[in-house]
């Protein structure tokens, strides 16, 4: 694929919709990341119940997993080294959210599965975003 700089006849709406997704979901999975790396796990188990359940190594590697989604959703865009990335990042990061939501599922833990659309509803804007209608031009 041919990154170009502005796709033509592409709104400014667009470029604008798409940075905000890849801020915001870089955000949230950041944000998770971070917290199921650094949380004790008794305090995590508390509002994540099966953190308390798995091994700390697998609540530690999951935070290391959403963590390095959170910053492929935007620092490749934003630095504008390897930029494909961001796509690479968002197709994981999507492909990470539907086996959490067959991990909640069989666990009957269905009220976080809005959450969990919200963060494959980001990924795919993404995904789409960068990887045809407004790819990021790699740095010079």
């Amino acid at each position: 694929m041919t990154y170009t700089a502005e796709a033509p006849n592409t709104s400014k709406g667009a470029s604008n919709g798409i940075w905000a997704a890849q801020v915001l979901g870089a955000a949230l999975f950041i944000m998770s990341g971070a917290m199921k790396l650094f949380t004790p796990i008794p305090d995590l188990a508390a509002i994540m119940p099966w953190a308390g359940e798995y091994s700390v190594g697998f609540v530690r590697f999951i935070g290391v997993v959403d963590l390095a989604g959170g910053l492929g959703l935007i620092l490749p865009s934003l630095t504008r080294i390897m930029p494909r990335l961001t796509v690479i990042a968002a197709a994981c990061c999507v492909l990470l959210q539907v086996l959490a939501i067959g991990f909640h599922s069989m666990r009957g833990e269905f009220e976080v599965l809005p959450m969990n659309a919200v963060y494959i509803a980001l990924a795919l804007i993404v995904l789409w975003g960068r990887g045809s209608k407004l790819p990021i031009l790699p740095r010079g």
